[in-house]
């Protein structure tokens, strides 16, 4: 299980299990922040921070395993968003949304313009980040709405 980070970063780079578990700012338990959901985690800040955002990014593209889901987001509004990589000290379980999940604990932001519940992201693999919205597959919700996939 990798993590790519890259797009409008000063240094693209890939993720692993230790790798993310050495970042700081470590979230021990995600349910005291998101009631019901399991898992620790790691602020998406301490991730983008490793491969350091540049002046002229504003979102990220939240992209699954597989390609097919994306989910592109200002930065600006998941700022407090977390990368769930573990449940315990094992990784998280694809049963779990694993073996990375993207979560956005203020479930206030997931009913704004560009952010929604589908902007929490199971089987992640990649966060690219971009200048203006990236590439986004999921269900558009109203007629001016700005995703494109």
């Amino acid at each position: 299980m990798k993590l790519i980070v890259d797009g409008a970063v000063i240094a693209p780079v890939e993720l692993g299990f230790e790798d993310l578990a050495a970042l700081p700012g470590q979230i021990e338990d995600i349910s005291a922040l998101v009631s019901g959901r399991e898992g620790g985690g790691v602020p998406l800040s301490r991730v983008l921070g490793r491969a350091g955002l540049r002046p002229d990014a504003t979102h990220v593209t939240c992209e699954s395993s597989d390609g097919k889901f994306k989910a592109s987001v200002p930065l600006a509004a998941v700022r407090d968003a977390i990368v769930v990589y573990r449940l315990g000290d094992d990784p998280l379980p694809p049963s779990h949304g694993g073996p990375l999940r993207f979560l956005i604990p203020d479930a206030g932001v997931c009913d704004s313009a560009e952010v929604d519940r589908c902007a929490n992201v199971k089987f992640l693999a990649r966060l690219h980040v971009t200048r203006g919205a990236g590439d986004d597959t999921r269900p558009d919700q109203s007629p001016s709405s700005p995703r494109r996939g």
